[in-house]
């Protein structure tokens, strides 16, 4: 097997574990993604390393105890993507703009990444923000 296709998958596990998990380390972005990084999602692009931090720092606030486990992720065969499907959870502290009343929460997704000069350069993402909806919109029991 070729290494080098699974240096984008280290990369992207340090990532998961470091950003979107406690204690969370933004800074583990200026050394893991490239300058002219690029988050795609429904909302468009985040670009930027700083931007990027700024976006992963509101995301996880309206989340406590934030956990993202990886659920599946795997390499194209030059190494050039990594491909994940992700779970997160925790306790509602507002998320799609909801009324923080921390009752928990999943959202599942998929994201595609681009791995440039042994660094992750572009993620576009899709979220399982209707389903999340759904389960905000439920009365609280």
């Amino acid at each position: 097997m070729n290494l080098s296709s699974n240096i984008g998958e280290e990369l992207l596990r340090e990532l998961w574990a470091k950003v979107y998990n406690l204690p969370q380390n933004l800074d583990v972005i200026d050394r893991l993604c490239t300058d002219d990084f690029v988050l795609s999602n429904s909302d468009g692009d985040v670009v930027g390393r700083a931007a990027f931090k700024e976006w992963a720092r509101t995301f996880t606030s309206k989340i406590r105890d934030i956990k993202l486990k990886s659920l599946d992720m795997f390499s194209g065969a030059d190494g050039k993507r990594v491909v994940s499907r992700w779970i997160v959870t925790g306790y509602n502290q507002g998320v799609l703009g909801s009324q923080p009343d921390d009752r928990p929460i999943q959202l599942t997704g998929i994201a595609v990444w681009e791995v440039r000069d042994g660094k992750l350069a572009h993620n576009w993402v899709e979220r399982s923000a209707y389903e999340l909806s759904q389960q905000l919109l439920k009365p609280i029991k």
